[in-house]
């Protein structure tokens, strides 16, 4: 994506390293910049790419920020378990998601993931490192401070390659570690140590985050997902077409209804649109990344079953968010019939689950037409072989540093 080219470039351009130690190269590029701008460049690409995990009472993404800098870090621990990496990473999870709901709950803007997701890429950080308790305090602060306090709902109404901030927060988290541990200060950070952050953090080692985010089986806003999901729905049970209807009618909750309502002209509108994903379902029966971008944003069909939908909040709906995301759908077929949806939850979360072929297949839809079948799936393997005793990070590096298949 063009995002993920530009993000790549000001990397190299302006986040070099002075010191080999604090370099990293950036995954299927092979080009170095610092620790802090290889997180940045890749963050930004998946963040510009909505098919990435979530996590629903934080209203955003963890592993967009802590998986970048867990590539980073571990380029520089050859001696890296699969194990201990995996124990890192369920580390930044479980702190970036906790200070993302202490953030929502402190502040009355809805700010982007950058803005909490910098405290778990510091907590990460931090144990694959050694840092000191003193250390995680300050880069933990600084990182609270740093991070993007971004307008989520400025970029979703007019949608840009900004996105969720999550370039900026895997920049900060990095870049407050090493601030702290060079002696900056920054403590405390408030969605950490405020009395009022307190009930946030009280289940952390009792309640496990990571089993409870959401898989996306489409490159579009999860906001989005329940009415997609119903539509889906809609068209297997009864094996009708976008000729077939003449009206779609959307009820979900509040800002999913907020999503770019017309037709994108770019990526980054379509990623966070809502009429025109249900579209795209209807017409194609899934939605896939050419549908997305490039010539899918020209699709005359689609463009027609966006022209004949309506967009209205269901207060049921809006009841339950952000713990859930519903909808229901009904189709005014042109035969006269109306066909309605039960009320649906978006698919892949802890509510309507994944199996493991759902969520591989994902990988390889995505993987394979970049970087060729058989090295998607020797990255699938090694990625699913860090559990195992005796395997290594290094394995899983060795197949992400350069670029096409």
């Amino acid at each position: 994506m063009q995002a993920g080219r530009i993000a790549r470039e000001t990397a190299r351009r302006l986040y070099g390293a002075g010191s080999a130690e604090d370099t990293a190269w950036m995954m299927f590029d092979g080009r170095s910049a610092s620790l802090a701008g290889a997180a940045f460049a890749l963050a930004t690409q998946i963040d510009n790419l909505d098919g990435h995990d979530g996590y629903n009472p934080t209203k955003g993404h963890t592993g967009v920020a802590v998986v970048p800098a867990l590539v980073g870090f571990g380029q520089h621990l050859p001696g890296l378990s699969g194990r201990d990496a995996l124990a890192a990473l369920v580390t930044g999870y479980e702190v970036a998601g906790r200070a993302a709901t202490a953030l929502h709950a402190s502040v009355s803007d809805y700010h982007t993931s950058g803005a909490w997701n910098a405290l778990g890429v510091v907590a990460l950080g931090a144990r694959l490192r050694g840092a000191t308790a003193g250390q995680l305090r300050e880069a933990l602060g600084i990182a609270e401070y740093h991070g993007p306090r971004s307008q989520m709902m400025r970029e979703i109404a007019t949608p840009t390659m900004l996105h969720d901030g999550s370039g900026m927060g895997a920049l900060v988290g990095v870049s407050a570690l090493t601030m702290a541990e060079l002696g900056f200060t920054g403590a405390p950070a408030v969605t950490v140590e405020a009395e009022t952050a307190q009930p946030h953090w009280a289940d952390l080692g009792e309640v496990w985050q990571v089993p409870l985010q959401y898989i996306k089986p489409y490159p579009i806003c999860r906001w989005a997902h329940a009415a997609i999901d119903a539509v889906r729905e809609l068209r297997l049970a009864h094996g009708i077409g976008a000729d077939d209807v003449a009206r779609v009618e959307i009820r979900t909750f509040h800002n999913a209804a907020q999503l770019f309502p017309g037709l994108p002209e770019t990526t980054s509108q379509a990623q966070y649109s809502l009429p025109f994903a249900v579209a795209v379902m209807l017409v194609h029966g899934d939605i896939q990344l050419d549908h997305i971008a490039g010539a899918g944003l020209q699709d005359r069909r689609v463009a027609e079953v966006v022209g004949r939908t309506t967009v209205t909040v269901g207060a049921e709906h809006e009841a339950r968010y952000p713990a859930g995301r519903w909808a229901d759908v009904t189709l005014a077929l042109r035969d006269g019939r109306r066909l309605q949806s039960v009320e649906v939850h978006a698919r892949g979360g802890p509510e309507r689950p994944f199996g493991t072929a759902e969520i591989t297949g994902k990988f390889r839809r995505f993987a394979v037409p970049t970087i060729g079948a058989a090295r998607a799936d020797a990255i699938m393997k090694a990625c699913l072989d860090l559990p195992r005793r005796g395997s290594t990070f290094a394995d899983l590096l060795a197949l992400l540093e350069s670029p096409g298949g």
